[in-house]
């Protein structure tokens, strides 16, 4: 699908026992804007009736790119904005019509929140998915804490501190993805979906097996430094002892892939590190579902929104683009736990929640 000024961002058809829906921003990889949570409300709303919704995005680059980042920096009422965002994937995890999403291509950030809660989460050998939120000055959100928590051993934080990225194999791996289809056979798998039937076995036709994965590896050398330095900080607790427990056991390990996984973290932005630590923990003891990681991000995430080092990020990563953010502060050791305390802090009197249904 191509694309003009005048078209709608959010495209909705009606094909048989589907309603297909495409995000439809290709020349911004299908980053999200507040129009399009709008949309897709819709769209959730229009699909009532079919066997399934199949979500996909327009044009060659990619599902989704995440957030545009730019009007969430510049465009005024970060609350509204994710708050639009966050009630969208949480329809998108709980629809009573099943979501089948293809994240073919990039899929990162807020298109995590739509495709990585879906029913049935498609990826193909062009797939590329991370949660590279660290690098731009906030944590990641869009309920993306859940799947980091409930990846194998630690390989959670290691995404997320590293904002790594992920190759179709990790992604099914790590619990990002279920099935990978070619991507030259995804119109025949939207053809015989809109055709009825069972939609698992439907997929299944067109499945292949899963690629290798090469951040299972990973998890060889970097679990034991992780679970050795986070078994002497609680990072519920004491967010800041914790990210400075982990950065630091990386940079004085023997291991030179831990070295030089401490030089990619220490690129990050260091408050950003110690809520995501403590955000994964926290999920992963509570066995937080998605509705509750949600309102915590909703909690959260705007409270970053307006500190100065997320407009750093966006300013380094997207407008400027030198890369070379000026972090405040600049270490994990400097920072001042009460900071961090006060972005982790329980809503606000006139703060209100996402209203979620809670888990029974």
């Amino acid at each position: 699908m191509n694309a003009e000024v005048s078209d709608p961002l959010i495209l909705v058809d009606r094909v048989g026992a589907i309603t297909r829906v495409t995000l439809n921003r290709p020349r911004a990889i299908n980053a999200l804007n507040t129009e399009m949570f709008e949309g897709l409300d819709a769209a959730l709303d229009a699909a009532a009736g079919s066997n399934a919704i199949v979500l996909d995005g327009a044009g060659e680059r990619g599902f989704c790119g995440g957030g545009d980042i730019k009007q969430i920096a510049f465009g005024g009422d970060p609350r509204g904005l994710f708050g639009a965002e966050y009630r969208v994937d949480y329809r998108m995890s709980a629809s009573p019509v099943p979501v089948v999403a293809l994240m073919d291509g990039i899929a990162m950030g807020g298109g995590i929140g739509l495709g990585g809660h879906a029913a049935f989460r498609i990826v193909t050998e062009r797939s590329r998915l991370a949660m590279p939120e660290v690098r731009i000055g906030i944590a990641p959100d869009v309920g993306g804490h859940l799947l980091l928590a409930e990846a194998p051993g630690r390989l959670g934080e290691y995404l997320a501190i590293t904002a790594g990225e992920m190759t179709a194999g990790d992604a099914i791996a790590l619990g990002f993805a279920d099935t990978l289809v070619p991507s030259d056979r995804l119109d025949d798998l939207r053809a015989a979906l809109a055709a009825g039937g069972d939609i698992a076995a439907t997929i299944a036709q067109f499945a292949e097996p899963a690629p290798t994965s090469p951040l299972i590896a990973v998890r060889d050398w970097f679990d034991p430094i992780a679970d050795a330095a986070l078994a002497r900080v609680d990072a519920v607790t004491d967010p800041v002892g914790a990210a400075v427990a982990l950065v630091t056991a990386l940079e004085t390990s023997e291991d030179e892939r831990a070295r030089e996984t401490a030089a990619v973290v220490r690129g990050m932005c260091p408050l950003s590190l110690a809520v995501t630590v403590s955000q994964i923990a926290r999920t992963r003891a509570e066995s937080l579902d998605v509705a509750a990681v949600l309102e915590d991000d909703y909690r959260i995430v705007p409270r970053f929104a307006v500190n100065p080092n997320f407009a750093e990020g966006v300013r380094a990563q997207l407008v400027d683009k030198d890369r070379n953010p000026k972090w405040i502060p600049a270490t994990v050791e400097a920072l001042d736990p009460a900071v961090v305390a006060a972005l982790l802090a329980p809503l606000e009197p006139g703060e209100s929640g996402l209203g979620l249904p809670a888990r029974s």
